[in-house]
């Protein structure tokens, strides 16, 4: 079940991130819409793929590397806010977002970490 909403959680925010980068790249900022574009999509990306792990370890990769993947995507969303491409809702609805996202890869990531049973 936390997996599941985990996976729409990520989509949803991927379909925010697409869109913002839409946005940057209409306003002729291209660097860090590069940047927010790869790590804001590589989240759900690799939450999907842990859904297919080879075994428990692979799937705790998974998951830490899209932890590791929504902390850059925490970085240029306060560097877009800080530069002033993003508003101060934008970048709140955006960062809530994303925290959330955080809270539940560590609390899945601790929980397959204490399971004794292989995936």
């Amino acid at each position: 079940m936390a997996e599941s909403k985990l996976r729409e959680m990520s989509m949803d925010f991927s379909v925010d991130i697409i869109n913002l980068v839409k946005y940057l790249k209409s306003n002729h900022e291209t660097i860090i819409a590069n940047q927010i574009g790869r790590s804001g999509t590589s989240i759900g990306a690799n939450i999907h793929e842990a859904q297919y792990a080879q075994g428990k370890k692979d799937f705790i990769s998974k998951l830490e590397i899209a932890l590791k993947e929504a902390s850059e995507t925490g970085y240029w969303l306060e560097l877009l806010h800080r530069t002033n491409y993003i508003d101060g809702q934008q970048y709140k609805t955006l960062s809530d977002k994303c925290a959330a996202i955080r809270v539940m890869l560590i609390a899945s990531c601790k929980t397959a970490k204490n399971n004794k049973v292989e995936r």
